[in-house]
């Protein structure tokens, strides 16, 4: 497919990967939703496991981000054998990783949790939802590296209907194994775990059919397995290790956010967080879309010798993502009470209620988010990982440190603790800005 860096490119690229990018962010959400409605307890449990459980997802999206990069470098350049090797080296890795993680979450977490969680029963739920959720890991991982080939060639129509899947598998399982509907049995947060982890085999299966019966794995003469080879694995893991570093960084200084509340503010406000989070997470869909369309396009246009396009692609990207999460968040953050009473409301408003002061905070972060998570990502894709995992280290803990200042010392409440994320975005979007207008990527090579 030839890429340009007109509007409606940028758009048709990036619009499909907004669901595909935002599959963990769904189930999260999905999940969040109907143990709203079941157990006060269970709704605050959810919001730190779940950030924990992303962490551990974003290890194998690291991997396969790197994955994406080179596949779309090797597009832009015609070598097809080189977009097989890579997808399928991606996917020996990945499964490698998956049965590592898998342990873990059966074995280890727990003692994890026991460091950052002081709540009896918010430990003991977030031990029952892990341990069940470590099945679907496997299903997940490969899919996240389906998902990189797929965006890598940009045939990317495909992710839409695998999402849609996922989704309505999730949501159906968790209304009948949450609440215990049709015979089936009530398992509160246990069920969300086990609804989430089917969902991820379903859509995992959707994706080995697509393979199957589609025409674009075959042009590219991907039917065969090739052997396991470590000098392209090698190329991929050196792009990806610090892509992944800086997942860990950014997710991990969110759980950590989350146990500084559960820790210093107690349940009620870390299940106002929890709805502040995933309000969060639905809101950044666009960007998400964006950015890994962008890393795409941007290692496509570098493979095809044509470097100056670059930055004025990234710049355009930039708007349209401000453009599309101001649509979406205006209206959500100004009038929380109607738009969310259908996901979070009942008899008890209070919630979205206590919400409100923090929702302004969120409004502002956006601005600053949506246009700082776009220069970060177009650095990424021209192959400065190693920059941009300082770009995270130096942003997180400068965040970090004044939450934990303002919560421990009780000089803040949980709108300056929002709001101290605003920070992070600044120092991020000033050194990508800085980086990217030097013009010393134009050396990287990959």
């Amino acid at each position: 497919m030839a890429l340009s860096t007109s509007y409606k490119q940028i758009i048709g690229i990036s619009i499909p990967i907004m669901l595909g990018s935002a599959a963990q962010q769904v189930i999260t959400l999905s999940d969040s939703v109907f143990l709203f409605h079941y157990s006060t307890i269970d709704f605050a449990t959810i919001g730190i496991v779940s950030v924990f459980y992303l962490m551990i997802v974003a290890i194998a999206y690291g991997f396969s981000k790197g994955g994406q990069i080179i596949i779309a470098r090797r597009t832009g350049e015609g070598d097809r054998k080189e977009i097989s090797r890579s997808f399928y080296n991606l996917v020996y890795f990945e499964l490698f990783l998956a049965v590592i993680v898998f342990f873990f979450l059966r074995y280890a977490t727990e003692y994890v949790f026991d460091w950052f969680i002081e709540s009896p029963d918010i430990l003991s739920g977030s031990v029952k939802y892990i341990k069940i959720r470590a099945f679907g890991v496997p299903f997940s991982f490969v899919g996240v590296a389906i998902i990189a080939f797929l965006t890598g060639v940009a045939r990317t129509r495909f992710i839409i209907y695998d999402t849609i899947v996922l989704l309505v598998v999730n949501v159906v399982l968790n209304y009948l194994l949450i609440f215990g509907k049709w015979g089936f049995p009530e398992m509160g947060i246990e069920g969300a775990a086990l609804a989430s982890a089917i969902a991820e085999v379903v859509a995992f299966s959707v994706f080995i059919l697509y393979f199957i019966f589609s025409k674009v794995p075959r042009k590219i003469g991907m039917i065969a397995l090739p052997k396991f080879d470590f000098e392209n694995l090698k190329q991929i893991l050196s792009l990806s290790i610090p892509i992944v570093s800086q997942s860990v960084v950014s997710l991990g200084g969110w759980f950590l956010f989350f146990s500084f509340i559960e820790k210093y503010l107690g349940p009620r406000d870390l299940a106002v967080s929890n709805l502040v989070r995933n309000v969060y997470l639905l809101l950044i869909i666009p960007s998400w879309g964006f950015s890994s369309g962008l890393n795409t396009m941007v290692s496509h246009f570098i493979g095809n010798r044509k470097r100056m396009a670059v930055v004025p692609m990234i710049f355009k990207t930039a708007k349209l993502n401000l453009v599309f999460t101001l649509i979406f968040a205006v209206p959500v953050l100004l009038f929380p009470g109607f738009f969310l009473y259908p996901l979070f409301g009942g008899d008890n408003m209070s919630l979205i209620t206590e919400a409100q002061p923090s929702f302004y905070v969120l409004f502002l972060i956006l601005c600053l988010y949506s246009i700082s998570i776009i220069y970060f990502n177009g650095m990424v894709g021209v192959g400065a990982t190693i920059y941009g995992l300082k770009v995270q280290f130096i942003g997180s803990a400068a965040y970090l440190i004044v939450v934990y200042i303002l919560l421990s010392q009780g000089i803040g409440n949980l709108e300056m603790a929002w709001g101290s994320e605003m920070i992070y975005w600044g120092i991020m979007q000033i050194m990508c800005f800085y980086y990217l207008n030097t013009k010393r990527w134009h050396n990287l090579d990959i």
